[in-house]
């Protein structure tokens, strides 16, 4: 079986470790303050906060933000489920707005539309899905014009860029996962990078307790509000570090094989993913459109080609969020149609020309 996902860890991140054990410095320290300031430069920041995962980077963001109770964040129906659960787990509350259909994004002519109306938006969740860029320039706009916090969800997107910037420099704060199957791990973890240091200190603050000089300062038992231990340890910390070394090349073989399943799936009958000119997709995953995904799915599974269905149900009808009453025709459409593809590093061309032969015999047999 071709698998959906495939980490890759070696001697690496096995020397990294034993060098963190040898330290004695298992928890919070040096090497975690070291993988802050390489992820937070990789990401063109000037400041970085690791976090125990992506769900916890989002919580601590928003409260870094001073998003609360009486607050509303739009953001995509079209996502995990933890990208709401942050917002809602601050006190806020969630609106959902529609997805661009070619894009799978929050669509800005539909936050435009909110705010002209006059719908109270303190905060915007950009999340950028499957690895491809949310229009960021015209959400950095829209922030400017109307004066909300911006976040960027970018635990799917290490390494994508637009115009050349990458992700996590275009909001006040943005947040990454390092879960087993994202484009780097550090076996659980996350990140927060932001470009102002009052935000990432009211992160470092929030994952530590509410500790007073929880960053860049002399961290004592001194705390000045209620926080969480939201902190990474230094073993994933070790793990980061030569996961990022290793980023660039990560990234580059998944673009390189998903162009090679453009090519190979040009005439099938699937929509296969959509690029805009500038922006540089990450491919965390390959996600394709079909009106028959049961049944591509199962001739996949016959042909020992893994695949994936993110997400089968639009987060605003899902049990804690239904009762808000949001509708998205798009994304739901969307949440019927997408299946994703083996797109990662250790592919083999081989298994591409497996994955492409399956999909066109699928094809075929609908056609015959």
């Amino acid at each position: 079986m071709i698998p959906i996902a495939s980490p890759e860890l070696g001697p690496e991140e096995q020397q990294r470790v034993a060098d963190v054990i040898e330290s004695g410095y298992l928890a919070d320290g040096p090497e975690v303050r070291a993988f802050e300031e390489e992820f937070a430069t990789y990401c063109d920041a000037d400041h970085g906060v690791a976090t125990s995962n992506g769900t916890t980077a989002l919580h601590a963001a928003f409260e870094a933000l001073d998003i609360g109770p009486g607050d509303r964040v739009a953001t995509t129906p079209f996502s995990f489920i933890a990208s709401a659960n942050a917002i809602r787990l601050t006190g806020a509350e969630p609106v959902f707005l529609d997805i661009d259909p070619k894009t799978y994004n929050l669509d800005p002519d539909e936050l435009e539309a909110a705010l002209r109306d006059g719908e109270q938006i303190d905060a915007v969740l950009a999340v950028h899905l499957y690895g491809l860029p949310a229009e960021m320039p015209r959400f950095v706009e829209l922030a400017e014009e109307y004066d909300f916090a911006l976040v960027e969800d970018a635990a799917q997107a290490h390494g994508a860029k637009i115009d050349g910037q990458p992700v996590g420099s275009f909001g006040d704060a943005a947040c990454f996962s390092f879960y087993p199957t994202k484009n780097m791990t550090t076996g659980e973890g996350g990140m927060v990078v932001t470009n102002h240091r009052d935000v990432a200190e009211g992160v470092a603050e929030y994952i530590n307790h509410g500790r007073s000089n929880a960053y860049g300062g002399s961290s004592s038992y001194e705390h000045v509000s209620v926080g969480h231990n939201f902190r990474l340890t230094s073993l994933g910390a070790a793990i980061g570090r030569a996961q990022l070394e290793k980023l660039p090349r990560f990234v580059e073989a998944r673009q390189r094989h998903a162009g090679k399943l453009n090519e190979l799936l040009e005439d099938s009958s699937v929509t296969t993913p959509y690029t805009p000119d500038g922006y540089e997709h990450s491919f965390h995953q390959y996600t394709v459109r079909t009106d028959d995904r049961d049944g591509l799915q199962e001739t996949l599974d016959e042909h020992g080609v893994g695949s994936g269905i993110y997400y089968p149900v639009p987060i605003h009808q899902q049990k804690p969020y239904a009762d808000l009453g949001h509708t998205a025709p798009n994304a739901e459409v969307a949440a019927t149609e997408a299946l994703s593809l083996p797109v990662h590093p250790a592919l083999s061309a081989d298994d591409l020309e497996v994955i492409a032969d399956a999909v066109l015999a699928h094809g075929e047999e609908v056609m015959a």
